[in-house]
């Protein structure tokens, strides 16, 4: 009996160790290790992974329940300012803005004669290059907030764009748009015409922006949008409060501190004289001139 196992015994060995002496055997081994590793790996990241897909999709539902915040598209085009007419190369502008930094000339070609009196432009006025009339349109959207027929500017439309900005459209032959209305950019809010206040222009449309009720150069902010009017009008006033500020209290007890080389009266009271004096003529002919104005928007300059 123990000589066959003995037998047994001798045969297996021999037959092992040929096993382990074929080339083919060992690297056999390392790839079968290898492929269970690796799909270890891959078993553990698709667990955690799916995991935290589930945890970022409740905390985003449990989110959106809680501050309920509408969603904001990101491609959201901005409107810019627009010329008021269909077609931008069929115009020209006939009176341009009047400028208080602009040349001689320009200033002078800005002026607008109306009952023996020149007035600042405070838009610009519009006409079609053959003369004939055209469809005026809605340089931005906005809610309308005046729409009515002026003796002198002929009819008029106001339209409000929040933060202070308004639009006005002046001489048109008619209207298609009343007060309250809600008008999208590009509509057509009437036709051009012709008005008492500035007969040369012949058919025309007078476009004006205004900022807290102050007109600006539509020229300067045609292709720009809304901000770049109320961020430049916000950087304007912080640097005009800047300019304006006082004096400190030291500053201010070394100007009230007398000079060591003494003033006459006739010294310090000439200059003020000169400055701050005007003529009772002077006075008349301003309260003749400002009666004659058509519009209190509508600033006014001697001929």
């Amino acid at each position: 009996m123990r000589e066959e196992e003995k037998k047994t015994n001798s045969v297996k060995k021999p037959s092992l160790q040929r096993l382990f002496r074929k080339r083919w055997v060992f690297p056999a081994i390392y790839l079968t290790c290898a492929a269970i590793i690796v799909a270890g790996a891959l078993w553990f990241q698709n667990k955690h992974d799916g995991k935290t897909g589930k945890d970022e999709y409740e905390y985003s539902q449990s989110g959106t329940s809680q501050h309920n915040e509408p969603a904001v598209p990101v491609n959201e085009a901005v409107e810019k300012f627009t010329m008021p007419v269909l077609d931008a190369n069929s115009v020209e502008i006939k009176t341009p803005f009047y400028d208080d930094n602009a040349s001689k000339e320009e200033q002078e070609a800005a002026l607008v004669f109306y009952d023996n009196t020149y007035y600042p432009n405070h838009g610009i006025d519009i006409i079609r290059k053959d003369g004939k009339t055209f469809d005026v349109t809605a340089s931005l959207s906005g809610t309308v907030t005046k729409a009515e027929k002026d003796p002198i500017l002929g009819n008029v439309v106001e339209i409000d764009h929040e933060n202070g900005v308004v639009t006005v459209y002046q001489s048109l032959a008619d209207m298609k748009v009343k007060a309250g209305d809600t008008v999208e950019q590009g509509q057509v809010i009437g036709k051009a015409g012709q008005s008492q206040f500035n007969q040369e222009a012949g058919i025309h449309a007078h476009f004006e922006i205004r900022k807290d009720g102050k007109p600006v150069n539509p020229i300067d902010y045609i292709d720009k949008p809304l901000t770049a009017l109320t961020e430049q009008k916000a950087g304007n006033d912080n640097a005009t409060e800047q300019n304006n500020t006082t004096p400190t209290d030291e500053q201010s007890e070394l100007n009230d501190q007398p000079s060591s080389d003494e003033q006459t009266p006739s010294d310090e009271e000439a200059p003020a004289t000169d400055q701050g004096t005007t003529t009772p003529s002077e006075e008349k002919q301003d309260d003749a001139s400002s009666s004659k104005m058509p519009d209190a928007s509508i600033g006014m300059a001697r001929a």
